[in-house]
Formats: C-alpha cells, sequence, structure tokens
C-alpha cells in the first residue's frame, strides 16, 4: 500500500480523531501533516498490512501527545478514582469505561494508565511503580482484557470472530456495571 492510497483511506478519519482531541483545526491540520510525514516515511517498515488503520492511529496519538508536550498544554485525562455522575438520560459507552476503571483493581489501573493515557513505555512504567517487566506486561494485559470483560458483562458486547468487541450499550437499567 502506498501513501497515497492511506490518504485516501484515513486521512478522514484522522482528522477527525485529532480534531475531537486537540479542539482546534490547524493545530489538528499541522498534526495531521506530521502524522502523514511519520506513516511515509516508515510505511516500508509495516510487517502486517492488518494492523496499518492501528499503527497509523497510534503515530497520530504519539503526535498529538508530543504537541501537548512540546506547548505545555495540559490535555484532560479521566481521573479513574473520581466518581463520575452518570447522566440518566444517557447511558454510553464512556459510562460503561467509567464504571469499568472504577471498578478495576489499582495494580492494574496504575499500569494501564501510565501506558495507555500517558503513553509511557512499559520499561519505563516497571521501573517507576518498582515492578518486574514481565509483571507491568501482564498486568497491562490483564486490565485490558478487565475492560473487554467488564463491556460484555455491563453493556451486552459479545466478541466477533476476530476477538473484536461489538455490540450496542444496553438501557442502563439493564447494565450490570453502572447501577
Amino acid at each position: 500500500m502506498t501513501t497515497k492510497q492511506v490518504w485516501q483511506q484515513y486521512s478522514e478519519d484522522l482528522k477527525r480523531f485529532i480534531i475531537s482531541k486537540v479542539k482546534n483545526k490547524t493545530i489538528a491540520d499541522d498534526i495531521l501533516q506530521d502524522t502523514f510525514i511519520k506513516i511515509h516515511t516508515k510505511l516500508h517498515t509495516l510487517k502486517d498490512i492488518t494492523k496499518l488503520k492501528s499503527w497509523i492511529f497510534s503515530i497520530a496519538r504519539n503526535k498529538m501527545l508530543d504537541y501537548f508536550k512540546s506547548s505545555n498544554k495540559t490535555v484532560e485525562i479521566a481521573n479513574f478514582e473520581s466518581e463520575t455522575k452518570l447522566l440518566e438520560e444517557a447511558h454510553t459507552e464512556k459510562d460503561c469505561l467509567h464504571a469499568i476503571l472504577r471498578n478495576l483493581p489499582k495494580k492494574y489501573r496504575d499500569p494501564l494508565f501510565l501506558s495507555d493515557i500517558k503513553g509511557m513505555k512499559q520499561a519505563e512504567i516497571a521501573t517507576q511503580l518498582q515492578l518486574p517487566l514481565p509483571t507491568v506486561k501482564s498486568q497491562i494485559q490483564r486490565a485490558r482484557k478487565l475492560i473487554a470483560q467488564g463491556f460484555i458483562d455491563c453493556c451486552g458486547f459479545v466478541l466477533n470472530n476476530k476477538g473484536k468487541l461489538v455490540g450496542e450499550v444496553q438501557e442502563k437499567e439493564d447494565c450490570k456495571v453502572c447501577d
């Protein structure tokens, strides 16, 4: 696949994703451009084309983190410890995720937060938490599995034949986690 084909297939989705995070069209355009420069220079290193979409979104996420770091802007990050007031009229995946994260044991929640939200490398997390690297890796994987299981239990999602979560959020009164 060429960079042009990647652009044609994913640029609009990437732009919407970036705008949703940075809330500024001009900055989003800059980040999108930086993302595609990286894609162009590294596309030949991608060994599994089935991972293309997640790979390019990871690049975009890292470019956004670089932007926030370099501009000394703060990113609003969910405080997993805080209580979230759930809206009665709208039960969303976000509501379920907050409840699932609140219920995660701290030993899984902390490494997951550092890895998936703060973007730290697992070796850095192991050093910061003073844990062996294999322990950190397994805790992050276990946290991700618990989140998936939470969506299955909470929202009635199921795993499709490719191992991806699919489904729709159920009504709040039917939810076993958010009640």
